[in-house]
């Protein structure tokens, strides 16, 4: 193992076939030394295992058929530096064009990445480009920070035409314009038909191949050739297993608002969360299960948080330290490799250990941070769960507030409620308490379909159905939007079959709805006035497709807000809970009965647009459907019950046989 104080590797000459490496200002042992100097040592040979080169074995098969652009899904542990490393040697040369470039967005993975580099091909030119050290373009692999590559016109040395090979990792990240405009620069950016152009592979390799922004990573990968998720990885003891605890801390953030990226906004969410009360409801949490655990990471909101804790912790007599991006790269160093040691129990960060780090002797992970990203939660976890000597499980603490909506906590990555409180959990428990809730719920509504006044009624294998007296028993069902509204802070209106829409007076709309396995989003922009068309909305645009209806939502919201006023869509505006206008109660009253009309007294703004959004998508016609399918299966069931009392009266009983 070495470390770099201020890393810098470069190509100064090439002496025959071997490279000459110098470093710039590092330090590193003498192990590492005889690996890289030319001559002495061969390249590390590391065995990989069996789904490791299974996968490697998927990205070339795929590359075989044509297709440039792949993904690879490994959870958190795998070694998927180790995989990708590995395939620049699998990958074969076209055209003369036998070099790689690897793409990360911190200087931690940069340097991992090019760590394994130095040891799996210490015959290689290796470069690096990031902050002050500039690589050369004629490297046979560079490593590059993104934001160091877009720098100016860094990028222009590197000749597309001499690459075979682009790697991303935590490729998650991939349809940021920052590495989109690489992606340009290679050619890769838009999907063509890739037998007629010569641009070098590409392969992202993610543990949370989804954003939480809804930002569709199918615009730049195309194919996620290979997936491994953490509970495989478990089962088959490639993984440390995992113990859950989720604990209710009563922080109130029912009033802490979304930032840019979809989650939690810091500052505020810190406000909320860095209390005495719930700092030290947190460390009793720990005292309480795991105390006794040699190596716990905590995750934090901010700085704020991370010195409050800390000091938590230290008043009942634990020492704790603390990382953050503030803290100088050689005491951060130091620190690392003393926990590492079990030289201190307890390491408090924020933000700093979500990618890349290789800690793995971590036998508790306190999660004192909650988080609307299961990409996140994902992160935190697998922090802990690689494997190490000595160490039965990890053990999650997971401090869920006030189990507000919004919330993801460790019961969602086993597609459970979020609310739900779980206490020294294994993952094998979860996924059967998980069964046991869907088939609890498969009895809530099997005994719900067998009420007969408002309830869904069904006939074996002819249709299900819901009653309704009138259609404006339809349009105020506000089940639907319950539903919606605990993941969105937009007015989402349910119009039935899944579908739902969000509007504003402007006209434009969104719909989220499913198609097949997926969710799609679509996009209707009400034409200006003055435009001749049969039509008074443009055609509906694709938005986003994703296999996860909370991921729809959240690229729903996420291009709702660049196009709509935040005002007309937030569901929890002031205007909302204001008296119904005049125009929308003329609106509902046309289609009422003269002894039930509405008044701007007995209905709210926001009720009102809510029904008039539902009347507008088909309320009306819904209506009369489910009304004609009730009609078609009551005549089902009289024309079964007819048939079988003609088949009783056509039974006769004639004499036995001898043989009966």
């Amino acid at each position: 193992m070495f470390r770099f104080s201020q890393y810098a590797l470069k190509l100064s000459r090439r002496t025959g076939s071997q490279p000459v490496h110098r470093f710039f200002r590092c330090t590193s042992t003498s192990a590492v030394a005889s690996v890289v100097t030319p001559g002495v040592a061969p390249a590390l040979q590391i065995t990989l295992r069996s789904y490791q080169e299974d996968c490697i074995q998927s990205v070339l098969s795929n590359l075989e058929k044509g297709h440039k652009r792949l993904g690879i899904s490994l959870a958190t542990g795998s070694g998927k530096t180790v995989i990708f490393t590995h395939l620049i040697n699998r990958i074969p040369s076209a055209n003369d064009a036998d070099q790689t470039l690897i793409l990360a967005h911190r200087r931690e993975l940069v340097e991992q990445a090019a760590r394994h580099c130095i040891l799996a091909y210490p015959s290689k030119s290796i470069d690096v480009e990031m902050g002050a050290s500039h690589a050369s373009g004629a490297a046979d692999i560079t490593v590059a920070s993104i934001q160091s590559i877009n720098s100016g016109e860094r990028i222009l040395k590197f000749d597309p035409s001499r690459y075979k090979l682009i790697l991303v990792d935590e490729a998650h990240h991939i349809v940021s314009s920052q590495y989109l405009d690489v992606l340009e620069h290679f050619g890769l950016r838009h999907s063509v038909d890739w037998a007629q152009t010569s641009v070098p592979a590409l392969v992202g390799v993610s543990a949370t191949f989804s954003r939480f922004d809804g930002k569709s990573l199918g615009s730049v990968i195309d194919h996620i050739v290979y997936h491994r998720d953490y509970v495989d990885m478990i089962e088959e003891n490639w993984l440390s297993d995992v113990s859950f605890t989720t604990v209710d801390s009563k922080a109130d953030i029912s009033r802490v608002s979304s930032g840019a990226t979809g989650d939690f906004q810091p500052g505020a969410l810190s406000r909320a969360i860095n209390t005495d009360e719930t700092n030290e409801i947190t460390v009793r949490a720990w005292l309480a299960r795991a105390k006794e655990r040699k190596s716990t990471l905590v995750f934090c909101v901010d700085l704020s948080h991370v010195s409050s804790l800390t000091s938590t912790f230290r008043k009942h007599g634990f020492d704790a330290r603390f990382v953050t991006g503030d803290t100088p790269k050689k005491v951060r160093s130091e620190r690392v490799d003393a926990f590492k040691n079990g030289e201190f129990p307890v390491l408090l960060n924020c933000g700093v250990f979500t990618e890349g780090t290789d800690i793995p002797n971590i036998d508790c992970v306190l999660l004192a941070r909650p988080t609307k990203s299961r990409n996140l939660l994902v992160q935190m976890i697998g922090r802990g769960m690689r494997l190490h000597k000595g160490k039965h499980n990890c053990h999650v603490i997971d401090m869920v507030a006030s189990l507000n909506a919004g919330i993801v906590s460790t019961p969602t990555l086993f597609g459970l409620d979020p609310a739900e409180i779980v206490e020294d959990v294994g993952t094998k428990d979860m996924i059967e308490l998980r069964e046991r809730k869907e088939k609890e719920q498969q009895r809530e509504q099997e005994a719900l379909q067998s009420q007969t006044s408002k309830t869904a009624k069904s006939i074996p294998g002819r249709v299900t159905f819901t009653d309704y007296d009138s259609v404006h028993d339809l349009i105020q069902d506000t089940s639907e939007e319950r539903f919606i509204r605990a993941i969105s802070p937009y007015a989402w209106v349910g119009v039935g079959d899944g579908k739902y829409v969000l509007t504003t007076r402007t006209g434009s709309y969104l719909v989220l709805e499913p198609d097949g396995s997926r969710f799609v989003v679509k996009f209707t922009q009400k034409l200006p006035e003055g435009i001749r068309s049969k039509s008074p909305f443009a055609t509906p645009r694709v938005i986003a497709q994703t296999h996860t209806f909370e991921h729809a939502v959240h690229a729903a919201d996420t291009y709702a807000i660049k196009v709509f006023e935040f005002m007309f869509i937030s569901k929890s505006q002031a205007w909302r809970r204001k008296p119904a206008s005049q125009a929308q109660v003329d609106f509902l009253n046309k289609m009422r009965s003269k002894d039930n009309q509405l008044t701007t007294n007995t209905i709210t703004k926001g009720k009102a647009g809510d029904m008039i959004t539902k009347m507008k998508h088909g309320a009306k016609g819904r209506f009369e459907k489910m009304s004609a399918q009730k009609r078609l299966a009551q005549r089902s069931q009289e024309k079964m019950q007819l048939s079988q009392m003609q088949m009783r009266d056509q039974i006769k009983v004639g004499p036995l046989s001898r043989d009966s």
